[in-house]
């Protein structure tokens, strides 16, 4: 039977994808390769209980993507959210939006410089 077993990758687009590239290097520490692009493997996001991947269509009116413009806004699951935060604030980033207790772990929201949201999870084991 054929199924979807996964998120395979994210693809956007960016002004400057260079640019774009050193900021997400720079502010979250994302470490690109030669070819353009980054691959996080599953076995690193399996060592941290309550990590997953979420595919959720959400209504277009929803104001949770906010300030953002874009249809759609990235998760990236942080190991440490507070580490990061202070990563960022050393850049200049600000978080736009800050949910520190749920059951599903601990979340903040930050902008790219292309206006994207970027929704940062710590993920906490499910019960």
């Amino acid at each position: 039977m054929a199924q979807v077993i996964g998120v395979g990758g994210i693809f956007f687009k960016a002004n400057d994808p260079a640019a774009t590239r050193e900021w997400y290097g720079r502010v979250l520490g994302i470490p690109f390769e030669d070819w353009g692009g980054v691959v996080f493997l599953p076995q690193t996001a399996a060592a941290h209980p309550g990590s997953g991947t979420v595919f959720s269509p959400f209504k277009a009116e929803t104001e949770y993507f906010a300030p953002s413009a874009e249809r759609f806004m990235i998760n990236l699951m942080v190991d440490d959210l507070a580490a990061m935060l202070e990563r960022c604030a050393r850049e200049g980033v600000q978080p736009v939006m800050q949910i520190l207790d749920e059951p599903n772990g601990r979340f903040a929201h930050i902008m790219d410089p292309d206006g994207r949201k970027i929704e940062l999870w710590e993920p906490r084991p499910m019960a």
